[in-house]
């Protein structure tokens, strides 16, 4: 239709939903309330654990050693114990995950080899945490005769989360354009200092990122300790690297399975739960900011 200027008008006139349109509106709807159910949850969780954990919080909880048969005292061999396991693991798995993850991104030739080990890694990182504390059990504890020590533990954390920083290092790598190799090979620098001086420097963000949340995974692992490593009391702390220690994560499940008093012991539970939630959250939270600071900076 034409008004008195001349000019068409157009009215509008509303589409109908489609089938296909209902059904994508009702799948977001299905996710986003399991999304929000989830954080519910959690949230949960960890008020429950605040509630009952803060009012133990407190410096001589965090720097005094376990007395009157762990019904008292601090936790501090538990903490001290956790850090020289990560510590430990990271030190052992950082350089070989790394240098994997060089190999099959830059040296490896695409072919069933390659996609044999990248499924046998993927395959790896799934495996139950309780498996690879019986194979450090195995392999450290018996075969090695390193006894419950804390080399053996560190060994076992090491090799359960070698996947995983294999993996997040391998994307990191590759996330580098390869213009920036090229224009390296082209000012005549070898492929080994194209990796030392471009490569790594570029995805080291990307590298501590998954380091960060992996040494959040390992912190918090109780099977492959208890095995391996964790020890249910200790009177002081660690002399050498062949002696058992205690830790947070073997430590909650002493007190509330094994303890001389498991009720009395109650608060002391909820305190290290709340504080190994709040070392793996600030792990992790370390993790995400180098990871959101690095970004920014990249121009490409």
């Amino acid at each position: 239709m034409k008004d008195k200027s001349g000019d068409i008008k157009r009215h509008y006139v509303p589409q109908r939903k489609t089938s296909a349109s209902i059904k994508g509106n009702l799948i977001l709807s299905i996710i986003s309330a399991l999304g929000y159910s989830g954080a519910v949850v959690l949230f949960l969780v960890l008020a429950f654990v605040v509630y009952n954990g803060v009012g133990v919080l407190s410096w001589d909880f965090i720097t005094k050693n376990p007395t009157d048969a762990m019904t008292a005292g601090g936790i501090f061999p538990a903490i001290l114990g956790s850090a020289l396991l990560t510590f430990l693991c990271m030190v052992v798995v950082l350089p070989i995950g790394i240098m994997t993850a060089v190999f099959l991104t830059e040296y490896s030739k695409p072919g069933i080899v390659l996609k044999l080990v990248n499924m046998s890694i993927y395959t790896l990182a799934g495996v139950p945490s309780v498996v690879y504390g019986l194979f450090g059990l195995a392999v450290f504890v018996i075969v090695l005769k390193c006894g419950m020590s804390l080399i053996a533990g560190s060994l076992t954390l090491a090799i359960m989360v070698l996947p995983y920083i294999i993996s997040t290092s391998e994307e990191a790598i590759k996330a580098v354009p390869q213009s920036f190799r090229e224009a390296s090979l082209a000012c005549g620098a070898t492929k080994l200092h194209t990796i030392i001086k471009v490569v790594l420097p570029l995805s080291l963000p990307g590298i501590l990122t998954g380091a960060m949340i992996g040494t959040a995974k390992v912190s918090g692992e109780t099977a492959p300790i208890m095995f391996t490593a964790a020890a249910f009391f200790t009177s002081g702390l660690p002399r050498s690297l062949f002696e058992p220690v205690m830790a947070l994560p073997y430590h909650i499940y002493v007190l509330a399975t094994a303890g001389t008093n498991i009720e009395k012991t109650r608060p002391i539970q909820y305190g290290t739960a709340l504080t190994l939630i709040v070392l793996v959250l600030g792990m992790n939270l370390v993790g995400i900011i180098i990871r959101s600071r690095e970004r920014r900076k990249k121009a490409w």
